[in-house]
């Protein structure tokens, strides 16, 4: 295991820490919702941050046998595109993230996987949203029907990782958590970041058992 870099900031950070004096939800939609806290900052002064909660989400990097991703090409409203990205999708209440990977790359692209691993975690919009996203690998696809959600439309492909990653470059593929899940498919494919693969029904167990994911032996 890589020990920690000292040159590497504490993530409690005393020094740095804003504390939250007063908490205030101004709005609230079917899964989002919009809060402005008052907090003190470190030399004293007082500020407001306005910032996004977010049930949490998951991403897949699916491989298959002959070394292709798959990925999907939506229609993302908010930027007015399409874009390329792996599969991807917010948690439901009380769902683990396994549970959750499971089930998105079923509905959307229709395939099931054998085996699994957990890679980390993305925090994609922290200034101004508590979104987390665990990036998961899965291989050893089984294809079969898919279940979109009412008034979800997209392509599902197969690309080689070396055109996905000579697309990226060029602007053909932004999307934030996709990148960021490319550096964790480079790595662990040159060897230089290990994950611990496990059968389908051993990640299932542990997530019956309530074991959070990232505390589950041997996860990244």
């Amino acid at each position: 295991m890589v020990e920690p870099s000292p040159l590497l900031p504490d993530r409690q950070a005393p020094h740095l820490r804003e504390r939250t004096q007063a908490s205030a939800c101004v709005w609230r939609g079917y899964f989002l919702s919009v809060h402005c806290d008052e907090v003190t900052l470190p030399d004293g002064r007082r500020a407001t941050r306005e910032y996004v909660r977010h049930p949490g989400a998951v991403l897949i990097v699916p491989a298959l046998p002959d070394g292709r991703l798959v990925v999907e090409r939506q229609y993302r409203y908010p930027v007015r595109q399409a874009v390329i990205e792996f599969p991807a999708g917010k948690r439901d209440p009380r769902e683990s993230a396994f549970c959750c990977a499971q089930r998105e790359l079923w509905e959307e692209t229709g395939y099931r996987a054998a085996q699994w691993a957990r890679a980390g975690v993305l925090h994609p919009t922290i200034g101004y949203s508590d979104e987390v996203i665990e990036i998961w690998f899965a291989r050893g696809l089984e294809a079969g029907e898919r279940r979109l959600d009412d008034g979800e439309f997209l392509d599902v492909l197969a690309v080689a990782p070396d055109e996905l990653l000579a697309a990226v470059p060029r602007g053909e593929v932004t999307d934030g958590k996709t990148l960021t899940a490319l550096l964790w498919w480079q790595n662990v494919a040159s060897g230089a970041w290990p994950i611990d693969w496990r059968d389908a029904a051993a990640w299932a167990s542990e997530a019956d058992a309530g074991i959070p994911a990232g505390e589950q032996e041997g996860a990244a």
